[in-house]
């Protein structure tokens, strides 16, 4: 089931959601001596992710995939690991980062991508974005890719631009044992209470989440 944690400010469900994650690698290193994290795009976890990247945690055994990535070129600044890069990963003196080759377009990214994880079994955390549709990583609503059950989907017709783009499948995320999302907002109440009554959308396809939210984003749903 859904986890619910809902703070009154942005700010406090960013930081509880960095010390939830914190603790969550700390746990996967103690049994695996490794933990594999999938990451978000957007601008929502850019706070999440700078109170996560103070935390004293040892990093080099930690590895960082995003779950997806624009077709657009290395450096754009609407690349998901820019906005990675600038709030977490440069922040980290070792770590290990691995970055969708997106600008190879969408089919051969997809496949180079698909063979650098081949080795995980299953991926630690994935900590997921949500679009006012529904969607995650780049799996929207009625999309082809949906169905793609290849751990790594190229992605067509994005309902946002750019209109191409590459996604860990909805398989891969799945089988990951513990994911999380931050939502944030007044724009994002009316999903929150279309995932609560149990619509069928990519975000309520993936099984348990812990979510994290701040009032604004619950709206009257509570």
């Amino acid at each position: 089931m859904h986890q619910w944690n809902v703070y009154k400010t942005f700010d406090e469900a960013s930081k509880a959601a960095a010390d939830f994650i914190a603790t969550q690698i700390q746990a996967s290193i103690a049994q695996n001596n490794s933990c594999h994290v999938i990451l978000p795009g957007g601008n929502t976890p850019a706070v999440c992710l700078s109170y996560l990247a103070k935390k004293f945690l040892p990093w080099n055994k930690v590895h960082w995939y995003p779950g997806d990535e624009r077709c657009v070129p290395s450096g754009h600044a609407d690349r998901n690991d820019v906005m990675l890069e600038k709030n977490l990963w440069s922040h980290l003196e070792d770590t290990h980062v691995h970055i969708i080759p997106a600008e190879l377009g969408a089919e051969e990214a997809a496949s180079v991508y698909r063979d650098m994880i081949s080795h995980i079994k299953q991926f630690d955390i994935a900590f997921l974005g949500l679009g006012e549709d529904g969607h995650t990583a780049s799996l929207f609503p009625d999309n082809k890719a949906l169905n793609d059950t290849r751990s790594v989907v190229p992605v067509y017709h994005s309902p946002k631009p750019p209109a191409e783009r590459v996604s860990l499948s909805m398989s891969t995320l799945r089988n990951t044992p513990c994911r999380i999302v931050l939502v944030g907002g007044p724009t994002k109440a009316e999903i929150i209470a279309r995932i609560k009554q149990g619509e069928t959308l990519p975000i309520n396809s993936l099984g348990d989440i812990y979510w994290y939210l701040d009032e604004a984003a619950v709206g009257t749903t509570e």
